[in-house]
């Protein structure tokens, strides 16, 4: 299994960002100490220009950890024509029990590498680097999960047997079934399409508000909304977005859709997803920044522009949940 393409650039990738963080993680240790941006002495000199070197390679190194979550996917939807059982990235994920845990841990390193980046971008705009500090403590903390991530997928698919028989994704999203898969399956169609689409709306009208008046009420009611909106979002996928897609009432897996069949609808409709739920999430974390002299005039104009894009993200979202609904002569009437 180790030399399939994708599972080599896995892998392979993934390796060196360890490598990246590793040496990120003892010059963390030196800021902490010694770090001191009013000071002009060499070392304080030398210490600028190696966190420069340092954090820009981080960066290549975490953005290849955030493509790398849709990249596992990928991998993982191709691998299932080898597999006896799946039918797509369901079955090869449940080939074994290191498949599920290693694509939780890579999205929880999307969001944190994404976080850092975020907070890195805003320590270079700022004259004395004010954030330099906290964003190297979140880079030790990212560090188990980039770990943990690396040896499930090393788990993951060196554990994969061709010769055992898998669960296809009939099975685990069934709505017969006991798992989370099938506790999302059996969530009431009606009800659910309510509650995700009024949610929207809600966001929506927040964002706005957040845009015109930047207060902060409304920047960290946005991000509350958003970051609950992304696990509603995952529930509607499964509960009937993907019913509309398939236009069969009993078909709930959220991985088919990533499949040619259906013209991969599921990459710009989780990408848009995981964007706007960050980007809106985020222009709120970020609130209490503006509290740091050399950055109060910075994160409003940023925290505008982040709205902008969640917002922007979201409804490229919801419209693309809203295409087969509307344009297909599939309903769920009865059901």
């Amino acid at each position: 299994m180790f030399m399939q393409p994708g599972i080599i650039a896995l892998l392979l990738g993934s390796g060196i960002t360890l490598v990246l963080l590793a040496y990120a993680s003892f010059l963390g240790v030196k800021i902490w100490r010694n770090w001191d941006i009013g000071s002009n002495s060499e070392a304080q000199l030398a210490l600028e220009r190696k966190t420069y070197l340092v954090s820009t390679l981080v960066k290549y190194g975490l953005l290849f950890e955030i493509i790398s979550v849709f990249l596992f996917i990928y991998t993982a939807d191709d691998l299932h024509n080898l597999l006896v059982g799946a039918m797509c990235a369901t079955g090869s994920l449940n080939a074994n029990s290191f498949g599920f845990p290693a694509l939780y841990a890579k999205i929880a390193v999307l969001f944190l590498a994404a976080g850092w980046i975020a907070l890195d971008s805003l320590d270079s705009k700022a004259e004395d680097y004010p954030l330099t500090k906290k964003k190297y403590k979140l880079l030790l903390l990212m560090i188990p999960f980039v770990i943990a991530g690396y040896v499930l997928q090393i788990k993951y698919f060196g554990g994969i047997d061709p010769n055992v028989i898998t669960s296809c994704c009939g099975v685990l999203f069934s709505e017969g079934g006991t798992g989370v898969g099938s506790s999302l399956a059996s969530l009431p169609v009606h009800p659910t399409e309510v509650v995700f689409y009024s949610l929207f709306m809600i966001i929506f009208f927040v964002g706005v508000i957040a845009l015109k008046s930047g207060r902060k009420l409304f920047m960290v009611l946005l991000a509350f909304l958003s970051a609950f909106f992304f696990f509603v979002s995952i529930a509607a996928i499964v509960s009937f977005i993907s019913l509309y897609f398939y236009q069969i009432p009993t078909h709930h897996c959220p991985f088919d859709i990533l499949q040619a069949g259906y013209y991969y609808a599921g990459y710009p409709l989780y990408v848009s997803l995981f964007a706007g739920s960050f980007f809106g999430t985020m222009a709120g974390v970020i609130q209490p920044l503006g509290r740091i002299k050399t950055l109060s005039a910075i994160i409003p104009a940023v925290q505008r522009r982040w709205t902008f894009i969640a917002l922007a993200a979201l409804t490229v979202f919801v419209l693309i949940t809203l295409i087969p609904i509307v344009f297909s002569p599939f309903t769920l009437e009865g059901y």
